[in-house]
């Protein structure tokens, strides 16, 4: 590890430059993760940054290491979205070129809001990896600076400066879980905290489907996944940083994997409980909570992003609600003659129930006159609500049958 860099007088100069370009985000207690898991658990909101995360800290931080000549030249990065509108918006406040490689599956609105930034956007490749490759190729060709995401010393100190925002706020905070994708953030994150306080815990969190950095540290060297397959896009990356590794390996207290599934939910979760959107990558670390094995402890939970799409939002709170079992769909068969509908709605109204969806099917049986599905989507209070519908609507006769709900 490179003794100049990393150091405590870096992160103190970096804390001071990023101050030019970020917007104070002071800790939100949470009252509903604390109340269900047991600490006190407090959200730093890097999703409500002027850019929606809090990549535009080591971007900026690494634009003003570099020297003129080194901005003159223009500056090219590949992102899933956050990192791109950071370096756009730094390339912007010193007026230099910037020259932006995404996967063709970014998000449009990283897309737009990064073109909105006047960076030049290019789509490239299904994943990270794929879009850095074609951003090395391209500084190559044109001479480029490369500001990586995430394999880089400066950026990472950069992003350190939210540990120091943590401890200043919070000095006696025992845990921070912070989202892993290339190990930038983390990188920043767990390295500062050690150095101002060593008892501090920090807990890497990634998506169960791009594990990179959990494999890596768990083979003592770098490994790249085959595949990446999970909904947060800002964390789906197959090869973490060489150049941070070590830094992660020493002051990294543990790695969680989380389920997209536990991103589904959290989701809901923060929007019902804090109204607040943050993207799937950013809810890693509050998505974590649940395995965290301590009680009466003052957590930290980094929410990295809130870049979403409205399209993506809406399946994620669809998805969301029927995992919930907030929405459900239960086929019945029944005769077809007048009245039956109006009896099982009936039924249904008797608990509460509120049908959002009628699907009649007359062809499931040969004998029309002795039976025809109806498939019912409801909306429910949960699953307890849930059940009690079921059950009203067995005991009237009608073998109830919980299908796949495709709303």
């Amino acid at each position: 590890m490179s003794d100049s860099k990393m150091t405590l007088d870096k992160f103190e100069e970096a804390y001071e430059d990023v101050k030019k370009v970020t917007l104070e985000t002071k800790l939100i207690y949470s009252d509903y993760w604390s109340n269900t898991t047991g600490n006190k658990v407090y959200l730093k909101p890097e999703n409500l940054q002027r850019t929606g995360a809090y990549k535009v800290r080591g971007a900026y931080y690494k634009i003003t290491t570099l020297s003129d000549e080194e901005r003159s030249k223009g500056l090219i990065t590949a992102s899933a979205g956050n990192h791109a509108q950071g370096v756009a918006y730094a390339a912007k406040c010193y007026g230099v070129k910037a020259t932006i490689v995404m996967p063709t599956s970014t998000p449009l609105i990283k897309v737009n809001r990064t073109k909105a930034l006047g960076a030049e956007v290019v789509l490239y490749g299904n994943v990270y990896d794929e879009a850095y490759e074609k951003a090395v190729e391209l500084s190559q060709e044109h001479g480029y600076t490369m500001v990586h995401p995430f394999n880089d010393l400066d950026v990472a100190t950069g992003q350190g400066t939210i540990a120091m925002e943590i401890i200043k706020e919070l000095p006696t905070v025992d845990y921070i879980l912070v989202p892993i994708g290339g190990g930038g953030l983390a990188t920043g994150v767990s390295t500062l905290a050690k150095l101002l306080n060593p008892k501090i815990k920090v807990i890497g969190v990634e998506p169960a489907g791009a594990n990179c950095m959990q494999e890596s540290i768990k083979a003592g060297h770098i490994v790249t996944l085959p595949t990446v397959n999970t909904i947060a896009d800002g964390t789906a990356v197959k090869t973490p940083g060489e150049l941070i590794f070590p830094y992660l390996s020493k002051n990294l207290d543990d790695i969680i994997t989380v389920p997209d599934e536990d991103l589904v939910v959290s989701f809901l979760d923060m929007v019902e409980n804090h109204k607040m959107v943050v993207e799937n990558s950013g809810l890693l670390s509050v998505a974590a909570l649940k395995q965290l094995d301590c009680k009466d402890k003052k957590v930290a939970c980094v929410l990295s992003g809130g870049n979403m799409d409205i399209i993506t939002m809406s399946s994620v709170v669809q998805q969301g609600l029927i995992m919930r079992d907030r929405i459900f769909t239960v086929s019945v068969l029944l005769p077809d003659k007048p009245g039956e509908l109006s009896r099982v709605s009936g039924i249904i109204a008797e608990v509460s129930g509120n049908v959002i969806k009628l699907e009649h099917n007359q062809f499931v049986s040969i004998n029309r006159n002795a039976a025809v599905e109806l498939r019912i989507t409801l909306e429910t209070f949960g699953t307890e609500h849930k059940n009690q519908i079921i059950d009203a609507l067995d005991k009237n006769g009608y073998k109830p049958r919980i299908v796949r709900t495709n709303i």
